[in-house]
């Protein structure tokens, strides 16, 4: 009996975020897509699940609107630094995102919330959704979706760090430039600030995030694949004394665990195969940007595809690619100095508090309202002593 062949305008391989973003895009581009995983949904992943303002803005145009409702709303960044066991705070810096596009707020969404939204978008939007379905990469570009074939027009990989999808079509080439351990566990408590709080310990950084009216999310990110959640914690007696407010601590799931990358590649497309996500590059975890990336690589890529013939559109998005990649992996830069320099990180954070405006400014480069071009020319050059400054005493 001869085999059945699945035929696709576009195949996207893994139903993550970007997976899923990458179908609705598509979709809106008049483009028949299919999204395989061998998973079924609610897919859950351990991240910071913080939504910057830029990531709600770029939702909105792929058509998924999220509510205060389905989250918890923060309204900036606090940097917090940690002497050590036994001192409490010794260095803070709070900014508020910038108005931007009528949204001024941010929202906290637990993974599988977020990923059960895109997922119905993508179902409404007329995305085939092969749940459960492994898929297998065969020389020759051929691939089967549960043992049967598949016929597609361009092959979309969004599966992730370790993707399969990018050794199969050889686009391994480029360059690792960090690697850390991250963790995320959930605590029955009432938020006790209204901003994303990111704390700095010996071995890592423990960042906040309200998920809920009484939830929070705490993601830990370190150096050492041992260092779970708890560890930290021990490091940090100020945000466990938070999390225990009188009582045990109340977890509400168990911990997962996932490495985070700073990862460059040279090329990100090739043929009839793009990569997105964080299977096309990625920032270390601290920059809270991950899944922004992943929806503007989708947005860039609809919008290469319905302007171009596919060979030039997949050569635009190889060469716009890195444009996204830049500033949160420049900013995963910095923040990884001041992870691994103590009292650099002290003086730049002390150097932040003092001139609360700069850090505002500084926040809105990282969400998009403000360019790092304009930041350079105005204040880039007063921000460059300072952290010059902090460097020098630093040493």
């Amino acid at each position: 009996m001869k085999q059945a062949i699945h035929s696709t305008d576009a195949l996207i391989v893994g139903g993550g975020p970007a997976g899923l973003t990458a179908a609705l895009a598509l979709r809106r581009c008049g483009m028949d897509v299919t999204v395989a995983d061998a998973l079924h949904p609610p897919i859950d992943k351990a991240c910071g699940e913080g939504l910057m303002p830029d990531a709600l803005v770029e939702l909105r145009q792929l058509g998924v609107e999220l509510s205060p409702d389905d989250g918890g709303v923060f309204r900036g960044i606090r940097f917090v630094s940690h002497a050590d066991q036994t001192a409490g705070i010794e260095a803070a810096a709070e900014a508020r995102f910038p108005r931007r596009n009528g949204w001024q707020d941010a929202l906290g969404v637990k993974r599988p919330l977020l990923h059960q939204r895109l997922a119905q978008a993508a179902h409404q939007a007329g995305v085939r959704l092969r749940w459960n379905t492994p898929v297998q990469l065969l020389p020759q570009g051929s691939v089967l979706l549960a043992g049967q074939a598949c016929r597609y027009g361009l092959l979309v990989g969004a599966d992730g760090q370790s993707s399969r999808v990018r050794r199969w079509a050889g686009l391994e080439s480029g360059q690792e430039l960090s690697r850390r351990f991250g963790f995320r566990q959930h605590y029955r408590v009432e938020p006790w600030s209204d901003v994303v709080e990111v704390h700095w310990g010996q071995s890592g950084q423990a960042y906040v995030t309200p998920v809920g009216s009484d939830e929070v999310c705490v993601a830990t990110v370190t150096h050492t694949p041992h260092s779970r959640v708890d560890a930290l914690l021990d490091e940090i007696p100020w945000l466990r004394q938070k999390l225990t407010p009188g009582r045990e601590l109340l977890r509400t799931d168990r911990e997962r665990g996932a490495l985070t990358t700073t990862r460059r590649l040279r090329r990100v497309a090739a043929d009839r195969v793009a990569l997105i996500g964080d299977a096309s590059g990625s920032a270390d975890a601290i920059t809270g940007e991950g899944m922004a990336m992943a929806f503007r690589q989708a947005l860039l890529l609809a919008e290469s595809l319905a302007t171009l013939p596919q060979p030039e559109a997949l050569a635009r998005y190889n060469r716009l690619h890195s444009a996204i990649l830049r500033l949160p992996q420049r900013m995963a830069q910095v923040m990884l100095m001041m992870d691994r320099w103590p009292t650099l990180r002290r003086r730049a954070i002390h150097a932040l508090e003092t001139e609360p405006q700069l850090f505002a400014r500084l926040l809105g480069v990282h969400v998009g309202a403000e360019s790092m071009g304009h930041f350079v020319v105005t204040r880039g050059p007063r921000f460059a002593w300072r952290l010059a400054v902090a460097r020098s005493q630093a040493g």
